[in-house]
C-alpha cells in the first residue's frame, strides 16, 4: 500500500508536470473552487476532462484583470468587491457552439407547428448564444408564412452578455452562412462591401423579430412573462445536473401553451428529469396532461 505521505509527494509530482510549462499553476484545489463556483453561479456541472479548459479561459481573465495567481483570482471572485468580474468569469465558461440550421430537423417541425397554432405566435430561445439559432426561428416563421413580417415574437436570452451583443448586431462572416441556400441569402442577409467586405448582416426585418435578453436559467425569477408556441431548450441540459435539470423543466410548464412544444437536443433525454413532458420523436416534447 502507498503511504499517506509517498501518496502526497506523488499528486504533488502530478500537479507540478500538469503545471510545467504553464503561465500560472493551476492546482487541483483550484479547479475544485472553480467547478463549485460555476455550479453555484450557472449550474454548470464541469467534468474532471474540463481541467485543462478552465485553465486555458481563466488564464485570460487572471491577464485581464492583473491577478497573478488563480488562489487570489478566486479569492477576489468570492469578495463583495468582485460583482463585475462574476459576469466575465461566467462568459468564459460558457461553450457557445452553434450554428444556422442546426439540428435541421427540428425546423420543418417547427414550422408546421406555428402555421396551425393561433396568432400572435410566441417562442422562446432560451440558448440564444451568437445568434444563430434565434435568426434560423426567425428564418423559418417568414418562409412558414411566406413573408418577413410573419406574426411571430422571438425572445432569445442567454448568460452570456458577450454572445448575446454579438446576436443582437447580427454580423457575422460570410462563410457562417455558406450552407444556406441562395435564396435565403439573398432574402435575409446583406453582403459587406470596402472594409466591410467578407461579412454579412441580417437584414432589419428578421432582427425586428427577435428580442435579445440576458438570462440565467438558475435565477429565482426570469424577465419573461406570458405562454409560448415553442421553446428551444437544446444542448444546453448536458450543463447540468439532473436535480437542476428537473428544476428547470418544471419551471417551463407554465410558460408553455398547452399544445406547446419543446425542442432538445440530439443527446438530451429530459424524460429521466421529469414526467411534465411526453416524447413526441426526434427530441421534441410536449406537455403531459396537465396535474397527471
Amino acid at each position: 500500500m502507498v503511504s499517506a505521505q509517498r501518496s502526497a509527494e506523488l499528486s504533488a509530482s502530478t500537479v507540478t508536470r500538469a503545471n510545467a510549462g504553464k503561465e500560472f499553476e493551476f492546482t487541483e484545489a483550484d479547479f475544485s473552487r472553480v467547478r463549485k463556483l460555476i455550479y453555484q453561479a450557472a449550474g454548470i456541472s464541469l467534468s474532471d476532462s474540463k481541467h485543462e479548459m478552465v485553465y486555458s479561459r481563466l488564464a485570460r481573465r487572471l491577464r485581464a484583470t492583473g491577478i497573478s495567481n488563480f488562489t487570489r483570482y478566486l479569492d477576489m471572485l468570492e469578495s463583495e468587491v468582485a460583482s463585475d468580474e462574476w459576469e466575465a468569469f461566467t462568459n468564459a465558461l460558457t461553450t457557445n457552439l452553434t450554428s444556422f440550421f442546426r439540428e435541421h430537423h427540428h425546423f420543418p417541425i417547427l414550422a408546421e407547428h406555428i402555421r396551425k397554432a393561433a396568432q400572435p405566435i410566441s417562442i422562446w430561445c432560451c440558448a440564444s448564444s451568437t445568434g444563430e439559432e434565434p435568426y434560423s426561428l426567425a428564418m423559418t416563421a417568414c418562409e412558414a408564412f411566406g413573408t418577413l413580417r410573419p406574426p411571430v415574437e422571438i425572445i432569445a436570452t442567454d448568460i452570456d452578455t458577450n454572445v448575446l451583443a454579438t446576436a443582437a448586431a447580427g454580423i457575422y462572416s460570410d462563410d457562417r452562412i455558406e450552407k444556406l441556400s441562395m435564396e435565403q441569402k439573398k432574402k435575409f442577409f446583406l453582403r459587406g462591401t470596402g472594409r466591410q467586405q467578407g461579412l454579412v448582416r441580417v437584414r432589419d426585418d428578421l432582427r425586428k423579430l427577435i428580442t435579445f435578453k440576458p438570462l440565467n436559467l438558475l435565477s429565482s425569477s426570469w424577465p419573461i412573462s406570458g405562454q409560448f408556441d415553442a421553446i428551444f431548450c437544446r444542448n444546453v441540459m448536458i450543463y447540468f445536473d439532473k436535480p437542476t435539470q428537473s428544476t428547470i423543466l418544471k419551471r417551463f410548464v407554465p410558460l408553455m401553451k398547452p399544445n406547446g412544444l419543446l425542442f432538445a437536443g440530439h443527446s438530451e433525454n429530459f424524460l429521466y428529469a421529469t414526467d411534465a413532458f411526453r416524447l413526441l420523436g426526434k427530441t421534441v416534447y410536449t406537455l403531459n396532461q396537465r396535474g397527471g
